[in-house]
């Protein structure tokens, strides 16, 4: 059993808030848009760490980390990716290969849009964390918390962190 935090769009911010949603997680996984390495470096020391770049990341983390990252987890077959769009919107960059072979689990950010949906033609869960940075149109910046446990996704949570562009002191 592994409880797993899903961030994504921090666009360079971070906040201790991010660090206590997790605080109970076995993983942190953030869906890209990191922004500076240092947010990276952050979750690193805290809690074991997957990530991919997104479209905003320097180059730094474009060669620390993949843009694609396909992995097993707890009988999972889990496929993370900044761009990935969504069942009946996929993006080109991933349309051909994730119809021929559909992961369990399809996780990415890129839209700050929280969305946590079914694909059933696909059989697979699609999962985008929202934006928990305070660049972008989003309103309320969020993350997902939730557990995987021989092959089944459970006790699915939304985190929000508080509204856009208000930063605490």
């Amino acid at each position: 059993m592994k409880k797993i935090g899903l961030l994504s769009d921090t666009h360079s911010y971070m906040d201790e808030e991010i660090l206590t949603a997790f605080k109970d997680c076995d993983e942190i996984w953030h869906a890209g848009d990191i922004g500076d390495s240092i947010v990276l470096d952050q979750l690193e020391e805290y809690k074991p760490t997957r990530a991919v770049y997104g479209n905003i990341d320097e180059q730094a983390l474009r060669h620390r980390l993949p843009e694609h990252h396909r992995f097993q987890l707890e009988g999972l077959d889990i496929w993370m990716t900044h761009i990935g769009g969504y069942p009946g919107k996929y993006d080109k960059r991933v349309r051909e290969s994730i119809r021929a072979n559909p992961p369990d689990l399809f996780v990415c950010g890129h839209s700050h849009i929280l969305k946590v949906m079914p694909d059933k033609r696909l059989n697979l869960l699609h999962l985008n964390p929202g934006a928990c940075g305070h660049h972008g149109f989003h309103n309320m910046r969020t993350l997902l918390r939730f557990t995987l446990n021989d092959g089944k996704i459970s006790d699915m949570e939304v985190v929000e962190l508080g509204r856009r562009g208000l930063i605490k002191r």
